[in-house]
């Protein structure tokens, strides 16, 4: 056979099987719509970073494979739910995946509360960020409470280098602390109470401008970073150093009726990258910690720090609210004594040295 003729026969072959070939359908991309929720402005850095980091990394790892994509929709500054609200909203379907703020809610989600509860222990995002995560795997009340909220725990979320105090009055000392009304969330009211004649007053962290503008308090209890974000150095120029400890008040999580319809390598997806987001926001809190304070000083403010016997009075001062967290949990038929050694523990481990050892006085 010539050289011509091979190439027609070849030629004829190829196109007697183009209709074969192209009758195999390509695999489609599996489209999944989610609606992201938080009701806190984009401003806040979570929610920028879930918006900017999660949310494009979510994408980048599921457009390996090519088999799925999200189209997200994000609502986000009280346009479906408020900040109290993330977690009946994702409840009731109204957002399938949020950052809920676990310290609006101590008594549905009480072991979220084991970083704010251990005041003076750690003032690192980092590492209250991965015990914590520990701690949700080794025990699974934490799983288990908000799966009671019809939704799936992916990671938790520390997104403050440590609580300080900020005044609309010069604050020097403990003592200058007595008689006023300070703003907190959650469990951190409760630091207040070794304090004579201190109050805490309940609020979000987007209302403690206006609380302290209108007298409603004195001071409020946040986070450089928060303080620059929000402005506080114009209603409040007084900082106290207190370096009362990094907390854990954000668990993204994800609603288990959306979850269950999920394919596996969505689901797979999604835990990596909300640990990668997890890390990635602890690390930010810590990198903007000392940049943020310098902000909060070129508004105007002034910082005074707390001695070191003034910060184990504090301490001192306090009831014991971790182990009446613990007990209580226990007395519920969760592990919380159990819960807290094991968190002391790892951040012991982390080379952190506690002013006052929580666990240490559980009773035996």
């Amino acid at each position: 056979m010539t050289m011509t003729k091979r190439a027609l026969l070849a030629a004829g072959l190829a196109v007697g099987l183009m209709p074969a070939l192209t009758s195999v359908p390509a695999l489609a991309t599996e489209t999944i719509n989610m609606i992201a929720i938080d009701g806190y402005p984009k401003k806040s850095m979570w929610v920028k970073e879930f918006s900017g980091f999660f949310i494009p990394r979510v994408n980048e790892e599921l457009a390996k494979t090519g088999n799925y994509k999200i189209e997200w929709q994000e609502a986000y500054g009280g346009q479906i739910v408020k900040p109290r609200g993330v977690l009946d909203g994702i409840k009731l379907g109204l957002g399938d995946i949020g950052i809920v703020t676990t310290i609006f809610h101590n008594s549905k989600l009480p072991s979220q509360g084991i970083s704010a509860v251990t005041p003076f222990v750690a003032a690192d995002a980092r590492v209250v960020a991965k015990a914590v995560d520990e701690i949700a795997k080794e025990f699974p009340q934490m799983a288990a409470e908000l799966a009671a909220e019809n939704q799936v725990y992916l990671a938790t979320g520390v997104v403050l280098d440590t609580y300080q105090m900020f005044s609309k009055t010069p604050i020097n000392s403990l003592a200058d602390l007595e008689g006023k009304k300070v703003a907190g969330a959650g469990y951190n009211l409760r630091y207040l109470e070794g304090i004579k004649g201190a109050a805490g007053v309940r609020g979000g962290l987007p209302k403690f401008y206006n609380m302290v503008q209108t007298g409603l308090v004195d001071a409020a209890m946040l986070w450089p970073e928060a303080a620059k974000t929000f402005k506080i150095a114009e209603v409040a120029p007084y900082m106290l150093k207190a370096d009362l400890g990094a907390v854990n008040s954000k668990t993204v999580t994800v609603n288990a009726d959306v979850w269950a319809k999920l394919p596996d390598e969505v689901k797979g997806v999604l835990k990596t990258v909300a640990l990668e987001y997890r890390d990635h926001i602890a690390g930010i809190a810590m990198d903007r910690a000392e940049a943020s304070l310098q902000a909060y000083k070129d508004g105007g403010g002034t910082v005074v720090e707390l001695s070191a016997s003034e910060r184990q009075a504090w301490a001192d001062s306090m009831p014991n609210i971790a182990v009446d967290w613990a007990t209580k949990l226990d007395g519920t038929g969760a592990p919380g004594s159990a819960m807290l050694k094991a968190y002391m523990g790892k951040l012991k481990a982390a080379g952190m040295t506690p002013i006052r050892d929580w666990a240490a006085e559980l009773p035996n």
